[in-house]
């Protein structure tokens, strides 16, 4: 690959993330499909230790710290401006995880996505409060071991992605860090979109998932391959486009490679497949149902 091949790279090297850490993957490659023309709100998070305080900020573009719960709102109010100031091809991007997201900034979320703000907001998953000391979040998964589920959540994990697709908004992805080239796409054509755009990202947190320090990648993928995380797009909130067809490996092999998991009985195995095995069949009735070539 030549210079001029290279992915443009937003995000400085020596971030302040764990060894590892699937969410810093993530944001580095929101970031190059984003390239250095945007504006980037994060919250307090693993996505705000990973950008850094200054003087250690990692981004390469111009970014504003809110508070916790009002990411949407926050990138909606900055985009709103510069269109006042005549700067309409500058886009907006919020950065949050699953507790800003799915928990304490959900009404915000959803009245920026019922406005149809035209922000990019992404969710970096990694399925709890990991920075502070790894507490179970509503995206943390049935029977998964958090320092405050010690015997495993019994709650089953919210599902965002029907959430933010009831508001019929323009269009909400999932993606993965073990499908970069999938990412990338997504990110460009949501840039192409106006309105609001919702990404739903997994993020392996090394820590908090008990994994090697190189395991992150493998597992995004062990997630995709054996139906836990799809990928896939929703359109105005009713077309459904699948955008890999999973190998459909048996959930142990997700399970097994992560130390939060190894408490597990076999008939909690067993409730996990089934869960896994229902949203797939919800997904794909859902994708038939939409009219569109899956193939």
């Amino acid at each position: 690959m030549t210079t001029a091949e290279r992915p443009l790279e937003v995000m400085s090297p020596g971030q302040m993330s764990c060894p590892g850490c699937g969410l810093a993957l993530g944001m580095r490659q929101v970031m190059r499909a984003m390239g250095k023309r945007c504006v980037v709100v994060v919250v307090p998070s693993c996505v705000a230790v990973t950008t850094g305080p200054y003087p250690n900020y990692t981004l390469g573009v111009p970014a504003f710290h809110s508070a916790f719960e009002i990411a949407a709102p926050t990138a909606a109010g900055i985009r709103n401006a510069l269109i006042e100031q005549g700067q309409d091809d500058v886009p907006v991007l919020a950065f949050a995880g699953d507790g800003g997201t799915f928990d304490i900034g959900l009404q915000s979320l959803s009245g920026a996505a019922d406005r149809n703000e035209d922000i990019l907001y992404v969710c970096m998953d990694n399925e709890g409060y990991m920075n502070t000391g790894i507490q179970v979040s509503s995206a943390t998964p049935q029977f998964t071991w958090t320092g405050t589920t010690p015997t495993g959540n019994t709650r089953r994990k919210k599902q965002i992605m029907e959430i933010m697709a009831a508001h019929r908004m323009p269009y909400a992805a999932t993606a993965s860090i073990a499908f970069p080239e999938d990412l990338n796409r997504k990110i460009n054509k949501a840039r192409q979109i106006r309105g609001t755009r919702f990404f739903h990202i997994l993020s392996p947190c090394t820590t908090g998932w008990r994994i090697r320090e190189d395991m992150a990648v493998k597992v995004a993928m062990l997630s995709v391959e054996t139906r836990v995380f799809p990928l896939y797009e929703i359109e105005d909130g009713l077309h459904y486009t699948i955008n890999h067809q999973p190998r459909g490996l048996p959930v142990e092999r997700y399970l097994e490679v992560q130390g939060r998991y190894r408490h597990l009985k076999p008939e909690q195995t067993a409730v996990i497949q089934t869960e896994v095995d229902r949203n797939w069949q919800e997904l794909t009735a859902r994708a038939a149902r939409s009219g569109i070539d899956q193939s």
